[in-house]
């Protein structure tokens, strides 16, 4: 077994846990963490497959901003976790029957059948100037122009929804006025209280 070999097979045994950990995890943060993990080990399969632009992308876009507002918005929702957990036997049988048929599609689609080895030949070598990121750009926005320009706005909608998250008010939380702050008067907030001394 070669050394590209045994890397391959490392990080796909490190996706496969990561993955494995945030479905099973029953707290939400914990789950992240885990799935910026199976993005690191994604990309060090993309290096292998010599494609350094989608790599350097999948770290800097999904692990480093994606991921964080990801992060950022479970922590300000404050997801109660003793809730999830009350209804988790009541929804396992659902969760069983849904992860059957997306394996059974998953192994339909992308089964040996449609993506075997033998129905593509070896890939050739590319020639010394050739520009990962040059070809990807060009089939980028020239094939996949339409679902690019998708993909954009559905970030645009996850950004929008995750500010409109952020700014509910909650009935325990105090807002403050600059405006009323600025026009107060001692009057208005101070108040003499003449106490008699308590006799011992």
């Amino acid at each position: 077994m070669t050394l590209e070999k045994l890397i391959f097979y490392a990080l796909s045994a490190v996706i496969i846990a990561a993955a494995t950990m945030v479905i099973t995890r029953r707290n939400p943060v914990h789950s992240a963490l885990f799935l910026i993990l199976a993005f690191v080990a994604c990309s060090g399969i993309w290096l292998l497959a010599e494609a350094e632009f989608l790599a350097i992308v999948l770290v800097l876009v999904y692990v480093g901003a994606v991921m964080v507002l990801f992060l950022f918005v479970l922590m300000m929702l404050d997801i109660d976790i003793a809730v999830l957990r009350a209804g988790f036997i009541k929804m396992l049988p659902l969760g069983v029957v849904m992860a059957i048929a997306m394996a059974a599609e998953l192994i339909l689609i992308v089964g040996p059948d449609n993506f075997g080895l033998e129905k593509y030949a070896a890939p050739a070598r590319h020639a010394a100037d050739y520009s990962n990121t040059e070809e990807l750009g060009s089939v980028l926005y020239t094939v996949y122009m339409y679902p690019f320009e998708i993909a954009a706005v559905i970030l645009l909608v996850a950004i929008i929804a995750a500010i409109g998250l952020t700014m509910r008010k909650r009935p325990d939380t105090k807002y403050l006025d600059p405006a009323n702050q600025v026009v107060v008067k001692r009057e208005q907030r101070v108040r003499m209280v003449s106490m008699d001394a308590e006799k011992g």
